[in-house]
């Protein structure tokens, strides 16, 4: 059985991430981002959105455990900051409904959403240039980079919460990236 860990950084919506991937029948839990990396058994990794890139603790770690990365908001954006990308203030600020482009259909995490689909973001933070070995997989009219992609590495990271039930094809994005883990 697939066993993807959802690694908590303390956000609002961690329990949901957990609570999908259970639900589709992945072996999963929750672990603190304090956990030392060679404590994490896993074919891949969540991390969780969160209040604080200052409050990140072994996530840039995690990066070269060698397994398949979903970072979702805060998540997304530890991996394009701990990767040299850039990460900045959104002009949007809080949380709405957003629909997002996607640019990418061949994208093994998002392409399957394509052409676009109906997200629940945050904007208060975002990617605002991606890394080296990243393409820009999806977009918005509030935020430049929905989403990203180096599937040479096996790291995704989304913007928006696939966990919550406004993201339209939320259960989807986990699906995809269990897909990968396998």
């Amino acid at each position: 059985m697939t066993r993807i860990v959802v690694v908590d950084n303390h956000g609002q919506f961690t329990h949901l991430e957990h609570r999908a991937l259970r639900d589709m029948g992945v072996e999963t839990e929750i672990i603190d981002n304090t956990t030392p990396p060679e404590d994490i058994d896993a074919d891949g990794l969540v991390l969780s959105g969160g209040p604080d890139i200052d409050d990140i603790g072994n996530c840039a770690d995690y990066l070269e455990l060698g397994v398949p990365v979903l970072g979702i908001c805060l998540g997304m954006q530890i991996i394009a900051d701990e990767l040299d990308g850039r990460v900045g203030e959104g002009e949007y600020g809080g949380y709405a409904d957003v629909t997002v482009e996607i640019l990418d259909d061949e994208d093994p995490l998002v392409g399957s959403l394509a052409p676009e689909t109906r997200v629940w973001a945050s904007h208060a933070d975002e990617v605002k240039d991606v890394p080296d070995g990243f393409t820009r997989t999806a977009t918005s009219d509030v935020c430049g980079v929905e989403a990203m992609a180096d599937a040479d590495r096996d790291l995704y990271g989304v913007q928006w919460h696939p966990e919550v039930a406004h993201t339209e094809e939320g259960e989807e994005v986990f699906e995809n990236f269990r897909a990968v883990c396998e």
